[in-house]
């Protein structure tokens, strides 16, 4: 009889190509995985594991395991669907998988009510990337992800997951508040041809939605320096080496010295609940989507600030 986990950790493995990352997905130790295919090798008598380099390579079994291992694991996720759908009660475990900004500005919110309302339910939240999280939704990993979705960067929704809208966040420029524009009301993108950009890193899909966005407007995109985290870019424009977007989700107190101003045409970025299209016969996921929607609600209204100019004190402002 195959192990379900076993099946599980070597599927993982054959994803993220070494021990030591499938540990980080699956949440144990590299002993813990590593004792998992060591058993499923007695299990099925077969050699699954090969060293490559710093990493593993899969045997030809192993591969064969991992295509079936495919098809098992989407049998059992569907077959836990159906019995949490038929006992109809928010009951047990759901993962979720969700980006650094909503993860701060819209999941504290979510797991107080979650948690006020169905206290059986046990969420565990993971930050991820949406190009990652979305396809551990598809394999089974999360059974749930919020995910974004820039203008001119749409992020593709394989076939097999559902999802649903939560909120449109805008986004602004942030200057430096001894910028020569850091008294207007508004900013056009033809205005910002000739500045750097402080943006995330290649690969990072506000990267990408940073660049075709900038191009789409007429503007090449000089990008100077590159940070993931929003503090830290603002922590850049505060000291006049170049500026920022920042979306208003999940947003700090600014720094001293930085100032946002909104750009035309608004920029928007999409917020998505996914999940797999079986589980949404889940009253545990069901009750997340709920719980994420009136969340999202709250949110858009809070974030619904005006920008101010600053006082008219000359060029440097308060510096």
């Amino acid at each position: 009889m195959l192990d379900l986990d076993r099946l599980r950790a070597l599927n993982t493995i054959a994803e993220y190509g070494s021990v030591s990352a499938a540990a980080d997905v699956l949440g144990i130790t590299t002993s813990a995985v590593s004792q998992q295919i060591a058993k499923l090798e007695r299990e099925t008598s077969s050699r699954l594991l090969e060293r490559s380099g710093r990493g593993v390579r899969l045997t030809d079994a192993a591969r064969l395991l991992v295509r079936h291992a495919d098809r098992i694991l989407a049998l059992v996720a569907e077959a836990e669907a159906d019995l949490e759908a038929q006992r109809g009660s928010v009951i047990g475990e759901i993962r979720i998988g969700t980006f650094a900004t909503a993860a701060r500005g819209l999941m504290p919110h979510v797991l107080r009510d979650v948690a006020g309302r169905h206290p059986q339910l046990t969420v565990q939240l993971h930050e991820a990337d949406p190009r990652a999280s979305v396809p551990q939704v598809l394999r089974g990993e999360f059974d749930l992800a919020v995910v974004q979705d820039w203008q001119n960067s749409p992020l593709p929704i394989p076939e097999g997951l559902q999802r649903a809208h939560l909120l449109d966040d805008p986004a602004e420029i942030a200057l430096p508040d001894f910028h020569p524009l850091a008294g207007r009301d508004s900013l056009v993108f033809t205005e910002l041809a000739e500045e750097k950009w402080i943006g995330a890193p290649p690969g990072d899909i506000c990267h990408a939605w940073l660049a075709g966005t900038l191009r789409h407007g007429g503007v090449e995109p000089e990008i100077a320096h590159y940070a993931s985290e929003y503090p830290t870019q603002l922590a850049l424009v505060a000291a006049g080496i170049g500026i920022a977007v920042l979306p208003r989700l999940g947003r700090d107190l600014l720094p001293p010295g930085v100032l946002t101003i909104p750009v035309r045409p608004t920029l928007v970025r999409q917020l998505y609940a996914v999940w797999r299209t079986e589980a949404g016969r889940r009253p545990a996921v069901q009750a997340m989507v709920t719980a994420l929607r009136a969340a999202a609600v709250g949110t858009v209204e809070e974030t619904q600030v005006t920008y101010l100019p600053p006082p008219a004190h000359g060029p440097n402002g308060g510096r």
